[in-house]
């Protein structure tokens, strides 16, 4: 009688299929809370805030002073806006296309960040004057100046994305992988055949 081989839990489809669609959830629900965060900080912003009257916060490490930014950071691009709408469609097409293999809810965090991040500024560059494409970023927080002397003024939207290119680049280092194999699962499912190999 042969013994029914286990199935592994990344080739079983069922397991799979949930993880999926817990992942896919995740991935919304950050992408969510981040564009709602930024949108309710920038409408604060631009209804609490004065241009030119930034406020001190911190003795002076934190300063919330708004700006309306054409370009990216330090205002780099400013003659080019209609570039950086482009730019996130297309990182917003390959987070889509990413959340079809999708199955780790780290990753999940990782591109809902990254998504709710972008469709932030997007939202601003659409909407916002002076036109379509066109529209300037609102930026309101500036660290060590009021200006951004040693660092771009930047908004909850950019903060999202530096998180989750950062939290990206920490799973890629530990081997995390967006199907959901763990560096863990991935040593015990080739240690037989690495076993085997080396008695050969």
């Amino acid at each position: 009688m042969t013994e029914a081989r286990p199935v592994r839990p990344d080739t079983d489809p069922q397991p799979s299929a949930r993880r999926h669609r817990r992942a896919v959830f995740v991935l919304i629900l950050t992408a969510v809370a981040a564009l709602a965060a930024d949108l309710a900080t920038k409408q604060w912003a631009l209804s609490e805030l004065t241009p030119g009257e930034p406020v001190r916060l911190l003795g002076g490490a934190l300063w919330l002073s708004l700006i309306r930014n054409s370009g990216a950071a330090w205002s780099l691009g400013a003659d080019h806006t209609w570039v950086f709408p482009l730019v996130t469609l297309a990182v917003i097409g390959w987070i889509g296309w990413m959340a079809g293999r999708l199955r780790s809810v780290p990753w999940a965090v990782s591109l809902g960040l990254v998504l709710g991040g972008a469709l932030g500024n997007f939202v601003d560059r659409v909407f916002r004057a002076p036109g379509v494409f066109l529209g300037h970023v609102v930026d309101m927080i500036s660290v060590f100046g009021p200006y951004g002397q040693h660092f771009p003024v930047f908004n909850l939207a950019d903060s999202s994305l530096f998180c989750g290119v950062v939290l990206a680049v920490l799973l890629e280092l530990t081997g995390h992988r967006r199907d959901g194999v763990t560096p863990r699962a991935g040593l015990a499912g080739d240690g037989p055949a690495g076993t085997a190999g080396e008695g050969a």
